[in-house]
Parts: structure tokens; C-alpha cells; sequence
């Protein structure tokens, strides 16, 4: 049982988005990315409360901008989704989830040292050039479930 449903296109549009976002950090470095995508669908809380679709994630808006940088920039997000990249995407839409971004709902690239907290939310841990921020405990407990 996959930890979200999902369609064909929300696979090729997840790829993309991993591609876009962390394509210089390798495999490892999208899978990461793609487990944020889905923990923000499966989360319901704080900003992303009533997140129900894959696209409804990766088209937030919040502010103003678009939640991920790829989508508000364009760069690689608007390039077709290749077999690797749908690949990895399936793994994260299925099953995978790995430290630091198990539990994960932010990430970002702070060209420097990655602060202890992102908008109030606890450092969990940094791959290559991102760090990874989950909710403080008890304000999100969609976070935490399967």
C-alpha cells in the first residue's frame, strides 16, 4: 500500500520537481526531496493544512511565491520527467523515508551553515548542500504517521 495515492502524472510531476530541486545532490539527494513532497500531502497541519494531491503540493502558494523555488524560477522543473527520476519518485510516493528528511516538511539550500531552526521548526539534519527542518514536536502529528 503506497504512503499516499497517486496517478501517473503526479509521478512524472513529482520527478520533475525532484529533478529541479536536487539534481546535483544525486539519488539521495532527490529521494529527500520527494519524501518532503509527501509528508507535506500527508501532514494536514500548519501550512500545509488541506493539501490533498501531489499538485496541490508542488503549486502551493504561500505569501505570494510558490512554495518551491523550481516552480516560482521555472529552471529544470519545466523539462519532461526522465525514467530515473519517475523511478525515484515512485519510491518515495510507495515507500521510502530515510533521516534527515523522515519526518521532514521544509527544506532549503542556506548557501552556508544550516541554522538551528527554520520559522520556528527544529533542525533535523543536512544532505550535501540542503538542510531539513521537521515540526516541532506535538504541532503536527500527520508528520509522524505512516
Amino acid at each position: 500500500m503506497p504512503r499516499v495515492q497517486y496517478t501517473d502524472s503526479d509521478v512524472a510531476l513529482m520527478a520533475r520537481m525532484m529533478r529541479a530541486e536536487a539534481e546535483g545532490e544525486g539519488k539521495l539527494g532527490m529521494l529527500m526531496v520527494g519524501n518532503v513532497i509527501v509528508n507535506r500531502r500527508k501532514a494536514n497541519c500548519l501550512d500545509f493544512e488541506g493539501l490533498r494531491t501531489i499538485p496541490q503540493v508542488i503549486f502551493q502558494v504561500q505569501g505570494g511565491n510558490y512554495s518551491f523555488e523550481a516552480v516560482q524560477k521555472g529552471n529544470v522543473f519545466y523539462n519532461r520527467a526522465r525514467s530515473v527520476e519517475k523511478r525515484l519518485a515512485k519510491q518515495t510516493l510507495d515507500y521510502w523515508r530515510q533521516h534527515p528528511s523522515k519526518f521532514a516538511l521544509w527544506y532549503f539550500n542556506p548557501y552556508a551553515a544550516c541554522p538551528p531552526t527554520w520559522y520556528d521548526q527544529p533542525f533535523s539534519g543536512q544532505f550535501k548542500q540542503h538542510c531539513y527542518y521537521e515540526p516541532k514536536a506535538n504541532t503536527c502529528e500527520g508528520a509522524y504517521i505512516w
